[in-house]
């Protein structure tokens, strides 16, 4: 069985995004268009469908590092802040699109919050695992 530790994480995050894109409770607020995705950043993204691009990334490492909280995604998001002539320095990404983004999650049941051996965030449940499995092994059958 192909799981999504045997496709490319690209691959695999574009072809989620399209799944999520067609679910309703997964629709980007009307402040999408126009915020950046971090400080970090100098414009906001160039790519129409980025909202589910991100919504895809972030199930994808729920379901790889799992509980996971918004904090620990605000730094997997993060990036190279670039301060003119000073050297630059790691600023974490924004972590209200990650809230948003694991609200419309929750509520198409595909991550769930939990506390794990003492650790506190969400975990991937078994209709997110399936989604991203799937969407794996229809990678690997177009692949072959």
């Amino acid at each position: 069985m192909t799981t999504v530790y045997d496709v490319d994480s690209n691959i695999l995050i574009e072809k989620a995004a399209e799944k999520l894109a067609k679910m309703p409770e997964m629709s980007p607020p009307d402040w999408a268009k126009f915020v950046k995705t971090g400080v970090h950043k100098e414009r906001p993204p160039m790519m129409d469908n980025w909202w589910f691009i991100r919504a895809a990334a972030i199930l994808r490492k729920i379901y790889l590092m799992g509980p996971i909280g918004t904090s620990k995604l605000r730094t997997k998001f993060g990036g190279r802040y670039r301060r003119g002539c000073a050297p630059p320095r790691f600023r974490r990404g924004s972590g209200n699109i990650i809230r948003k983004a694991l609200q419309g999650l929750e509520k198409s049941a595909l991550v769930m919050q939990t506390t794990k051996n003492g650790h506190k965030g969400r975990i991937a449940t078994a209709k997110g695992k399936s989604l991203l499995d799937k969407t794996a092994s229809e990678i690997m059958q177009k692949k072959d």
